[in-house]
C-alpha cells in the first residue's frame, strides 16, 4: 500500500550527490579518506567525543565495542529488553549472556534503579540505550560502573545532538559519558547516510586497539602515518569502516545539522501541543523528558492502555493514507532468546511492546500533514 503520509522519508539536503561525485573524483573511495576525516573531526569538535570512527552501521560499532572490552563466553552484559536486536547481538556473538532490565514506568528506556540487583561477579558491562534520543540516568549508571569496575557502552543510535545534565549542572553530549558509545546514521535517524554508524572511544586505553580492529586487525593506519615501516595482522578485526561514498553523503547532512534538528523539534512540539488534551482524556501516555535529559526530536510516540486501543488509532490513520508503526518486540521473549532468559518478568517492557505507537516523523513533514494527523487522532474514541 502506498501512503500519502509515510512513516519516514529520508531527507536530502541537495549536496549529497555533489560530495559523492567529489569523493569519486579524488580517486579514493575505499574509506578513511577526505570525507571520513571531515565527519569524524566534526563530531569530535562539535560534541567533545573522544576518538570518532565511522562504521558501516551502528551494529558494526557495537560489535567493535564488544571486541574492545574483551567479551568472553560466560560474561554477563546488562541492557534493556526494549531495544533493537543489534544491541544484544553484538555481545551474544562474543559469547556473552544478556541480562535484560525492565523499562521505566514513564519512559521505555531502561530503569537504572533495577541495575544493581542484576550485577554479579560475571558482569562485564552495562549498555544503556538512549531510547528516542532521551538520556538514561547516566549519573547513576556511571556510579554503578565505577563501584563494580564495569564498562559502559552507550547505545546512542537515536541520540545524536542529545545531552545529559549531571546533578552539579554539568551538561555533556550523549556519547561522551560511557567508556564507548555507538551511533546510527540509518535512513530513519535524524542524520543519515542510508546505512552507517560510528564508534566513539572515550577511554584512552581503547584508542589504539580500536583503530586496529577497525582496519581488519592490521596496523595499517599507523603505517600510513609513518609510525611503522610496514603493516601486518596484529589483532582480530573486520571491515568496519565505510566507503568514502557513505562518508560524503553523511557530510552533506552534517552541514545541515542545526536546520534539521530545529525542524524536527518543531514537528515534535506541534504533535505534543496538539495531542496532549486528547491523550489526557483517553489515558494515553505522552513522551516524557526527564529534567536531566534533552529532546532531539528523533521520535514522537504515544503509549495506549492496551493493544486494542492502539490498533484503533493505527487503523484510523491508515484509512486516511497515513502510516504509523509500533516499535520493538521484547527481546527477552524473542524466539531466539526466550529460553536463554533467566525467567524474570519484565512487565513494562511488554507493555511498551504491546501499546507504543510511533507517529510519522521526518524533515519534510508539512504543517498541514502534521495537523491532519493530530485532527484524525483527536477524532478517535477510545
Amino acid at each position: 500500500m502506498n501512503y500519502d503520509i509515510p512513516f519516514n522519508k529520508p531527507f536530502l539536503t541537495g549536496k549529497e550527490v555533489h560530495y559523492i561525485s567529489d569523493a569519486v573524483q579524488t580517486g579514493k573511495i575505499s574509506g578513511n579518506g577526505k570525507y571520513t576525516k571531515k565527519c569524524q573531526d566534526f563530531f569530535k569538535n562539535t560534541y567533545g567525543f573522544g576518538k570518532c570512527m565511522l562504521t558501516t552501521s551502528c551494529t558494526d560499532a557495537l560489535e567493535m565495542a564488544a571486541i574492545l572490552i574483551n567479551i568472553q563466553p560466560g560474561d554477563e552484559v546488562i541492557m534493556p529488553s526494549y531495544t533493537f536486536v543489534s544491541t544484544a547481538n553484538a555481545f551474544v556473538l562474543r559469547g556473552a549472556k544478556i541480562v535484560f532490565i525492565d523499562s521505566q514506568n514513564n519512559h521505555p528506556g531502561m530503569d537504572a534503579d533495577l541495575i544493581e540487583d542484576a550485577i554479579t561477579g560475571k558482569t562485564k558491562a552495562i549498555v544503556p540505550v538512549h531510547y528516542a534520543g532521551v538520556a538514561c540516568n547516566m549519573d547513576k549508571i556511571m556510579a554503578l560502573a565505577n563501584a563494580y569496575n564495569l564498562f559502559v557502552v552507550e547505545d546512542a543510535a537515536q541520540a545524536i545532538d542529545s545531552y545529559y545534565t549531571f546533578p552539579d549542572g554539568t551538561k555533556k553530549a550523549l556519547g561522551t559519558i560511557g567508556h564507548l558509545a555507538t551511533f546510527s546514521f540509518h535512513e530513519t535517524k535524524n542524520i543519515i547516510s542510508g546505512e552507517g554508524g560510528m564508534l566513539v572511544v572515550n577511554d584512552p586505553q581503547f584508542m589504539d586497539r580500536a583503530e586496529i580492529i577497525w582496519e581488519k586487525g592490521t596496523n595499517r593506519s599507523s603505517f600510513f602515518r609513518g609510525e611503522v615501516d610496514k603493516y601486518g595482522w596484529v589483532d582480530v578485526g573486520s571491515s568496519f569502516l565505510p566507503s568514502e561514498i557513505i562518508s560524503a553523503f553523511l557530510w552533506a547532512q552534517l552541514e545541515n545539522l542545526e536546520t534539521i534538528q530545529t525542524k524536527r523539534i518543531q514537528i515534535w512540539q506541534t504533535y505534543y501541543e496538539g495531542l496532549k488534551d486528547w491523550a489526557a482524556q483517553n489515558n494515553i501516555s505522552m513522551p516524557h523528558i526527564p529534567t536531566y535529559a534533552t529532546n532531539n526530536g528523533h521520535m514522537f510516540y504515544l503509549v495506549f492502555k492496551n493493544t486494542t486501543k492502539r490498533a484503533k488509532a493505527i487503523e484510523k490513520l491508515k484509512s486516511h493514507g497515513i502510516l504509523s508503526v509500533f516499535h520493538y518486540l521484547s527481546l527477552h521473549e524473542s524466539p531466539f532468546y526466550k529460553n536463554k532468559h533467566d525467567g524474570r518478568q519484565l512487565p513494562l517492557t511488554n507493555h511498551y511492546s504491546n501499546c507504543l505507537l510511533r507517529l510519522p516523523m521526518y524533515y519534510e513533514l508539512s504543517v498541514a500533514d502534521t495537523n491532519k494527523i493530530i485532527k484524525l487522532l483527536n477524532e478517535v474514541q477510545l
